[in-house]
């Protein structure tokens, strides 16, 4: 299992205490966790990280051309393994809203080839996202509309050679969650899916009950999804 932190909140110099309190609490747990630095986009942030306590780091050069994405992913990701960080890489990305996206047709240059997975394994990168119709942010009434045809050449052309994420799980049913799982997907991020119980119990509940309680409960609620998740993705129990 792995706890995800942001570089919005965990690398600022007041919240840095952020990262320290979470691998403490990592360091005591009963069961392997891991904390992940998630989509870091800056090069200094990346660097910061890679001499904190973090297990891995997403080095997410997406934002720039191919060419320079590939050489600045190659360079972080040598500076993060030369400290043991497991490290990570999409070789696109594709932005959602309250519309969804277009088409999967229109949607054809922003996913991932297989020649792009060989030039992003080159870059020495642990896990490898890649872009099959997923997107951050939301899907829109069409929902999510994934490419598992274009997944399995991935997965081929992959071969075992680097692990595979799937990135954008807002909205997915847990049929979808369990294609992706068989599909050899082996790390899924996930947001919207443990945290809407939280925010539909703070909406509910501000104002009403001792702030304490209306934490304490909330926490408890993201507890309960991520454990039912965590069924439904066949991770229960596998410590």
């Amino acid at each position: 299992m792995g706890s995800q932190l942001h570089p919005s909140n965990s690398l600022t110099a007041p919240r840095i205490d952020i990262v320290r309190t979470a691998a403490d609490a990592v360091s005591r747990a009963t069961v392997p966790i891991s904390i992940h630095l998630d989509h870091a986009q800056s090069e200094d942030i990346i660097k910061q990280a890679a001499d904190m306590p973090f297990d891995s780091i997403m080095v997410d050069m997406s934002h720039h051309e191919k060419e320079v994405n590939l050489r600045k992913t190659r360079e972080l990701v040598r500076y993060c393994n030369e400290r043991q960080k497991v490290t990570e890489a999409e070789p696109g990305r594709i932005e959602g809203g309250e519309d969804g996206v277009m088409d999967t047709a229109g949607l054809e240059a922003c996913m991932t080839t297989a020649e792009e997975v060989d030039e992003f394994i080159d870059t020495g990168v642990d896990v490898l996202a890649p872009a099959i119709g997923n997107v951050h942010g939301e899907y829109g009434p069409r929902g999510p509309q994934l490419d598992f045809e274009r997944f399995e050449k991935i997965r081929s052309q992959v071969n075992g050679r680097v692990c595979l994420a799937i990135h954008g799980t807002n909205g997915f049913p847990p049929e979808l969650i369990q294609r992706c799982v068989a599909a050899g997907v082996a790390k899924i991020n996930v947001n919207r899916l443990v945290l809407d119980d939280y925010y539909d119990h703070l909406r509910d509940n501000v104002g009403k009950i001792p702030h304490t309680q209306l934490i304490e409960e909330g926490i408890q609620k993201v507890a309960d999804l991520t454990a039912k998740w965590m069924e439904i993705c066949g991770s229960a129990g596998k410590a």
